[in-house]
């Protein structure tokens, strides 16, 4: 008879269901707060996870550690050769699958992607004009973006989130139009707080757009309603995740706005999340510090146990929060594009 696995809890109690998985670290775009113009050092072929490689790690996550839902990120993940494929074994393991992608691919791919399974997309769009778009991402691709989120939106990749990180004095005049843009078009819209996670180590807090400040930008238009966040607590014996965003409806509309307060209005004690990066280095925090080999694991003959202890043990290692706001904190040496959303 088969038994629910037994969770993957760390010490504070937290239950991890979720598990975001990098299918590469390499990405077709320049964003001026993510990496510099000649782009990074990517890693070689060789080191990169292989497609057998991946399935077995989430099996293994799935059946016997609990993971409930599978995110694939990058880099940007629909470079990656033959996602559909790779898409449709993930889903046979009978998990919620969504994935981040800057949508520059997803016109050509939104339909294969969601006959293999996949449930959703979340695209990264910070601004509406062309022009600015060239500026931030340093390629003129905004076309490409904007056809992608439309075939994502009729394949049926529902709910398609928008999300954009806003700077001050660089697209902070935008955020009511990007809401705007994202209701009349039916997809949701979600800010996200920028982080220090850029390869050049240049994030500077007062460049900033807190959650707060974009709470009082959108109440200059319109009147907002709190929703209320899923993710309770069990049966008192682990805490089980709270989403990342807080969400407020437009009153009178349907409209929901998203915000993602990592740095102001940090959300550790409810994190459910791991990270897999594409060189098979399992993460237990966006910020950690130290990571475990999976792939050094699995490449060395190691059975599915042993990988299963690797996991836990990583987990239990985990700290509270990722103390941004402390004088401690130490920005990771991977950049985001290295990690994986």
């Amino acid at each position: 008879m088969y038994s629910a696995p037994a969770p993957l809890v760390d010490r504070f109690g937290r239950v991890h269901t979720d598990l975001r998985v990098s299918l590469t670290d390499r990405c077709n775009l320049r964003c001026t707060y993510c990496m510099p113009a000649e782009g990074l050092n990517w890693l070689p072929k060789a080191e990169v996870l292989t497609d057998d490689e991946i399935v077995r790690l989430a099996r293994i996550g799935v059946r016997r550690l609990g993971i409930a839902s599978l995110r694939l990120t990058g880099g940007e993940p629909l470079l990656r050769r033959g996602l559909p494929a790779l898409v449709a074994r993930l889903t046979a393991l009978g998990v919620e699958l969504s994935l981040t992608t800057n949508g520059i691919g997803l016109a050509r791919t939104a339909v294969a992607l969601k006959e293999a399974g996949l449930n959703r997309v979340n695209v990264s769009l910070d601004t509406l004009r062309p022009e600015r778009y060239v500026e931030i991402t340093r390629r003129d691709r905004i076309k490409d973006v904007f056809e992608g989120l439309a075939a994502a939106r009729a394949a049926g990749l529902a709910p398609v989130k928008i999300n954009a990180v806003p700077v001050r004095g660089v697209n902070d005049d935008e955020i009511l139009d990007l809401v705007d843009f994202a209701a009349e078009h039916g997809y949701r819209m979600r800010f996200i707080e920028s982080m220090p996670l850029d390869a050049q180590g240049a994030w500077d807090r007062t460049k900033m757009i807190t959650a707060d400040e974009l709470l009082a930008i959108l109440a200059t238009r319109w009147d907002l309603l709190p929703v209320e966040r899923d993710g309770a607590d069990g049966d008192g014996s682990a805490r089980r995740g709270t989403p990342p965003a807080e969400e407020w409806r437009i009153a009178g509309t349907d409209t929901v706005v998203g915000v993602i307060a990592s740095v102001t209005r940090p959300f550790c004690g409810g994190c459910d999340r791991v990270r897999l990066t594409a060189d098979g280095q399992l993460r237990n925090c966006l910020f950690a510090t130290e990571e475990s080999d999976l792939r050094a694991l699995l490449r060395g003959g190691a059975d599915d146990d042993a990988i299963e202890r690797a996991w836990r043990n990583t987990i239990a290692r985990k700290g509270p929060g990722h103390d941004i706001n402390s004088a401690d904190f130490r920005q990771p040496d991977r950049p985001m594009s290295a990690i994986g959303g």
